[in-house]
This record gives C-alpha cells, sequence and structure tokens, in this order.
C-alpha cells in the first residue's frame, strides 16, 4: 500500500512538472496571453481584452523569455515587423510609490521598472515621421484619413464614451481605425519630424491623443529591436469589467462576445 501510494504520488508530480515544462516552453517559443490594462490602443483594442502574441514573428531575444532572462545580443532568426503590426514591446519607466512620486535608490537615483507596453508600428527604420494637424506624415507624405461614425463605448463606470473616428491608410494600402478624443488640437497632435535610427522602430497608439508613444522620446522614444516581444494575433477572451471572478451570474452580460477570437489588424 504504501509503495504503491508512494509511485502514485510521484506519477502525479511527474505528470505537473511535465505539463509546466511543456507550458513554459510554449510560452517562450511560441505563444505567449497579454491582457489590455489601458486604453491607449482603442479602439483596436479595448480595456478588458486578453489576447494572444505571438513570440516566433519577428524571432527571439532576451525578452522571449519569462522576465527578459535570456541573455544580452540582440535577436535570433530576426524578421522585420511590416508597418501597420500591432506589438508588443518593453520600455524602462520610473517606478513610483502610491503617491505617485517617484521611487529612489540609496543613492538618490530615480528606479526604473521594465514594462510591456503595446503599440501598432508606423515607423521603420530610417522613416521620417510627424505629426501635423493631427494628419500623420510618413516620409513627407500626409497619410490618407477618413472620416467615419464616432466611437462611443459605455465605459466600466457607466458612463457614455464618445470620440471622432477615423479610417487611417498606410502608404503600403493597410488599414486601421484610429480615434482623436481631442480633434487635432492634442498634446501631441503637432509634433516636430521623428527619424527613426537604425535598428529601431517607431510606435504610435491608435486613441491618439490618450497614448503614451514613441512621439514622447522621453516616456518610449524610437523603440530598440531587440525589445520586441512579439506580434499581437487574436483576442481570445474580452469582458467590460462589469462581472467579477465570482460573480458567476453576471458573466453573460460582460463578456464581449462579438469581439472572442478576433484577429488583430
Amino acid at each position: 500500500m504504501s509503495r504503491t501510494k508512494t509511485g502514485g504520488t510521484w506519477e502525479t508530480i511527474k505528470t505537473v512538472l511535465i505539463a509546466m515544462i511543456i507550458a513554459g516552453f510554449v510560452r517562450t517559443v511560441a505563444f505567449e496571453p497579454f491582457n489590455i490594462p489601458s486604453g491607449s490602443m482603442i479602439p483596436t483594442l479595448l480595456i478588458g481584452d486578453y489576447l494572444f502574441v505571438s513570440k516566433y514573428a519577428y524571432g527571439y531575444s532576451r525578452h522571449s523569455m519569462p522576465f527578459s532572462m535570456g541573455p544580452e545580443g540582440g535577436r535570433i532568426l530576426e524578421r522585420i515587423p511590416v508597418r501597420g503590426d500591432v506589438v508588443v514591446f518593453k520600455v524602462w519607466v520610473h517606478k513610483r510609490d502610491g503617491m505617485g512620486r517617484p521611487v529612489l535608490d540609496n543613492q538618490g537615483r530615480p528606479v526604473k521598472d521594465m514594462v510591456d507596453y503595446i503599440k501598432r508600428v508606423i515607423g521603420l527604420p530610417g522613416d521620417r515621421i510627424q505629426v501635423v494637424g493631427g494628419i500623420l506624415n510618413i516620409n513627407g507624405q500626409a497619410v490618407k484619413r477618413d472620416r467615419i461614425e464616432d466611437f462611443v463605448e459605455l465605459t466600466r463606470e457607466g458612463n457614455i464614451m464618445r470620440a471622432a473616428q477615423y479610417i487611417e491608410t498606410l502608404p503600403e494600402g493597410r488599414t486601421h481605425r484610429i480615434i482623436e478624443f481631442q480633434g487635432d488640437n492634442g498634446l501631441a497632435d503637432n509634433t516636430p519630424e521623428y527619424v527613426v535610427p537604425a535598428g529601431h522602430y517607431f510606435m504610435m497608439g491608435d486613441n491618439r491623443d490618450n497614448s503614451a508613444d514613441s512621439r514622447f522620446l522621453d516616456e518610449v522614444g524610437y523603440v530598440p529591436a531587440d525589445r520586441l516581444v512579439g506580434r499581437a494575433e487574436v483576442i481570445f477572451f474580452s469582458g467590460d469589467g462589469s462581472a467579477a471572478l465570482w460573480e458567476v451570474w453576471k458573466w453573460p452580460w460582460a463578456i464581449r462576445f462579438s469581439r472572442l477570437l478576433s484577429g488583430i489588424g
């Protein structure tokens, strides 16, 4: 009896370990789940969306590993992103306390954390990027932008959110939707011209007036190729936040069924 129990316990442990190894391998080399905590990519991605990111899309760097524990030194099997891809990447940000104040180390220097951002690739190495009166310009040419119906959504607080919505057509013909909450006079609707360095990319959020992106050089700036984590592929779950995990009876009304298994473009 004792040996039987011991053998059964060991088999269970082995099964769990093998499952963890397989899950870790898949997460490292194939797909990793991410959730959307902010509205910087509205209308493409909403707060409460859960999506899969393909780790193999652009090859592998240290940031392909859990907790960015891989070795330094570029990318393996590198592939170049296509303009218009929605990409997860790493950014160093200042760590702040509960009062919003910067956290300092014992030498008085700001402490930084590396966090995940998700934005759209707008500029490739060597491109000239500028926003003039809300219109995106790439290499001196204004990007086509067509006004469509307003974007309207009920927020988690029960308020109606409305914004001007456009279809933007990138030079290669790829299209996506953007919104402008402040019209064409937002904080970053008139910028200097940016020249994207070699080995870097210029990222922008689709929610143009509410996105910390490459337009803010001191905050995000140009994104090095080795900071790319992967390409956003598909939304596998989406909830509007109106139901807690234990409020099972509210789930049918909290789940955004129309977004399930939808591709990201």
